[in-house]
């Protein structure tokens, strides 16, 4: 352990020469306040439309959704999501609490969740795909590897600070989030009770497990989910960049693979093989939130177990490849 602490330094040490970390901040110190904005205004014209009372716009998206039901123009799939939102919805009214309650907290919450599946990965991305194969194109790995050190350590050395730097880039996304977003909707919510435990079945929603959990214990459980994700994302990267020469050839490949899951989580209910690939079964948050799965049957258990048959995958693929071929040529 104690050959592995100089190694760990100084690859965090080469992160942060490289200074994709800062990039990162800059891209959400840029992005967050733009969304927070767009946010803003829309909270705005509903308060105007509303006049200020929450729950004639729940009972409002309600009318929309059942009176849409009607239509022969709207995709069956797409109907039985909306008859799920609907029942969600009227538990939301029934309990007389406001499931989009403007605050930091709240704008914090819906941002990371539909982040988790491509802005975060996206993020990650940045940092874990040229670890082994910018080096490769530098030539600075032949210099590494001709140090006394066994190469299992060197590349265990690159993935630990490639960990660090994941949990880094999942915390400030949090931080930087609920920073610039309190600034326009106030910094209070984190008490905000929040419903979680909605089972689905087909188009029905059983209650009987909904519970209200406080806004801040919601975020805590989120930010695990989010982190899980990040993680594999990360190691699925690291092993591209043990694969590929190219850092080029690296990104192009892990961005393909990521928008590919996002179509494809937009269309997989027809392929019911699809909820084995990872990119499937990213957004985890979802089942926290209660929004059907992409494909029926899946479920946080089954798309965590995936996730991590490939990021485990992933590791020993990175660990074989790497000690085993000829890195210096």
């Amino acid at each position: 352990m104690t050959n592995l602490l100089p190694l760990i330094r100084n690859e965090c040490l080469k992160i942060i020469k490289k200074k994709r970390f800062y990039v990162i901040l800059l891209i959400l110190l840029v992005l967050v306040p733009m969304f927070t904005y767009a946010q803003m205004r829309v909270a705005e014209r509903s308060r105007d439309k509303f006049n200020s009372d929450w729950r004639l716009e729940i009972q409002q998206r309600i009318t929309d959704n059942q009176n849409s039901l009607g239509s022969d123009r709207i995709p069956e799939e797409w109907k039985s999501y909306r008859r799920i939102f609907v029942q969600q919805l009227q538990y939301y009214l029934d309990h007389d609490v406001n499931p989009n309650e403007p605050s930091g907290v709240t704008f914090t919450r819906e941002f990371l969740s539909n982040s988790v599946s491509l802005f975060i990965p996206l993020l990650i991305m940045a940092v874990a795909s040229d670890l082994v194969s910018g080096e490769r194109t530098t030539g600075t790995i032949k210099m590494l590897l001709t140090r006394p050190v066994r190469r299992w350590k060197v590349l265990l050395s690159k993935m630990a600070a490639l960990l660090m730097f994941v949990s880094l880039i999942v915390l400030a996304a949090y931080v930087i989030s609920y920073l610039i977003s309190g600034l326009a909707f106030g910094y209070k919510g984190f008490n905000v009770p929040v419903f979680t435990g909605f089972q689905i079945s087909g188009d029905t929603v059983d209650m009987s497990t909904v519970h209200a959990v406080p806004q801040w214990q919601y975020l805590l459980m989120q930010g695990g989910l989010v982190w899980f994700v990040s993680v594999v994302v990360a190691l699925l990267a690291f092993m591209v960049s043990v694969l590929v020469r190219s850092t080029a050839a690296s990104i192009v490949v892990m961005m393909a693979a990521l928008i590919a899951g996002t179509i494809l989580t937009n269309m997989a209910s027809a392929w019911t093989a699809a909820k084995y690939l990872f990119m499937v079964n990213m957004e985890l948050t979802r089942y926290l939130a209660g929004t059907p799965a992409p494909i029926e049957g899946m479920t946080l258990g089954f798309s965590m177990a995936v996730l991590g048959v490939w990021g485990l995958a992933a590791v020993i693929i990175s660990f074989a490849v790497f000690t085993k071929r000829d890195i210096l040529n």
